[in-house]
């Protein structure tokens, strides 16, 4: 079929007419379809079910160091998840400090205490006029409500194919003291799957804040999600490069197992400069006599070690696969070449990003809402929910079964091509 540009308003009124009954048809259905958020599957989480099995009353429950494990102390987590997390993030065990059960937590406990506290020695942010943050776009929505809860004023920055425009990151840094940090999800990037070029990272490493107190927030959440065995994306490390360029203590790099085990029981890290590092302890010798030690063994247990992490991924990978080159195959059958949407095929992480005309994001979310589909609400891949094309769409194929994915992409492509049917034809009139 053509371009829906080149078809003359009768040719799409005919067209739309067509694409209304098959709606109407699918809407009659009742389906109830969520795709809002990159929840992993039943089947996923069935992959760690015997991690329940590898503790239990009968169970030496001491780590490696001899620790009770069941009872207080070790402040920054056990030594052999700490070498287990450390692997996984590709960063010595000395450089990391284990959490909880979540790197969304740290990374809001770790600006609040830039705002209670200032970073280092400098001025805490809340006594300060102007505190700004870059956010690459299309990005993460709960990095930006982070700093939004703050007060603290979000900048967009565009993302490339290698990561985020930098020319304009190194201008904004250098030029305006009151940029404090910026929001990254290097590897298979949230919602585009982008991984960050070599020389990105190394432009990142060798910048020059006007602010002393400028930090990346690194967040890795994706290092090991990997869909393809044969075509993997590279990152390198960023805080040895960091150390490398003399910028040691400018980046706070987060990682968990949320998306490796279970979301919401898994292990969080963060890891960061010695100097970084030995500021977050002296909060956290207030905050915390020390975080869950036994879930800590567990993981350790039932993953061994990096190797077991990773096998465990390929597992993962093969169920996600398939769901995505489900999507990614009807969005080429059904859109291709109609320009009137572009996407990224990714090589892992959890999204697929749509970009449709601009000008139809909200409508065609909307739409896709009527037939029962629940997708991620436009916009919300900007900072303050406010995508300045209203093009972006975020999808989200891991929840759904592969029979829901593939009615749930049927009501996203007639979607597109009606909402874009009428705004073609509304921009003619206009």
């Amino acid at each position: 079929m053509a371009a829906y540009e080149q078809m003359s308003n009768e040719e799409l009124l005919t067209l739309k007419q067509d694409l209304e009954a098959r709606f109407q048809e699918v809407k009659r259905k009742g389906y109830k379809l969520d795709m809002s958020r990159g929840k992993p599957s039943a089947a996923q989480l069935d992959l760690a079910m015997k991690m329940m099995d590898v503790l239990n009353s009968e169970t030496d429950l001491k780590c490696k160091e001899g620790i009770d494990c069941r009872n207080y102390g070790v402040l920054d987590g056990i030594k052999e998840a700490k070498e287990l997390l450390a692997d996984m993030t590709e960063v010595p065990a000395e450089n990391i400090i284990i959490f909880g059960n979540s790197s969304l937590n740290i990374m809001f406990d770790t600006i609040s205490r830039c705002m209670t506290h200032g970073v280092l020695g400098s001025t805490p942010w809340c006594k300060l006029d102007k505190v700004k943050f870059l956010c690459p776009v299309p990005g993460y929505d709960r990095h930006f409500a982070i700093t939004e809860y703050f007060g603290i004023e979000m900048i967009n920055v565009p993302m490339t194919v290698e990561g985020p425009d930098m020319d304009m990151v190194e201008r904004l840094v250098r030029e305006d003291e009151s940029v404090k940090g910026i929001w990254c999800v290097p590897k298979y990037s949230n919602p585009q799957g982008i991984t960050y070029s070599d020389e990105t990272v190394r432009r990142f490493a060798r910048l020059q804040p006007a602010a002393p107190d400028f930090r990346i927030f690194w967040d890795n959440a994706y290092g090991i999600h990997h869909l393809y065995e044969d075509k993997q994306d590279n990152l390198i490390e960023i805080l040895m490069e960091c150390e490398r360029a003399g910028n040691p203590d400018m980046v706070f790099k987060f990682c968990s197992t949320s998306k490796v085990s279970f979301p919401g029981s898994g292990v969080a890290a963060i890891a960061a400069s010695k100097a970084n590092l030995a500021e977050i302890k002296r909060y956290m010798t207030i905050q915390t006599i020390g975080h869950d030690k036994l879930n800590q063994l567990r993981h350790v247990r039932f993953f061994k070690d990096i190797h077991g992490m990773v096998e465990h991924m390929k597992k993962h990978a093969d169920i996600l696969r398939p769901k995505f080159e489900a999507v990614l195959q009807g969005l080429e059958t059904e859109l291709g070449g109609l320009e009137i949407g572009s996407w990224i095929k990714p090589r892992g992480g959890y999204f697929i990003s749509f970009d449709a005309m601009e000008g139809c994001a909200k409508a065609i979310v909307a739409k896709a809402k009527e037939a029962g589909l629940v997708m991620t609400d436009a916009g919300a891949t900007y900072p303050y929910g406010k995508d300045p094309k209203d093009s972006n769409i975020r999808i989200a194929p891991s929840y759904p079964t592969q029979e829901e994915l593939s009615i749930a992409t049927d009501i996203f492509v007639l979607s597109v091509k009606l909402v874009s049917i009428d705004k073609i034809l509304a921009d003619r009139r206009a």
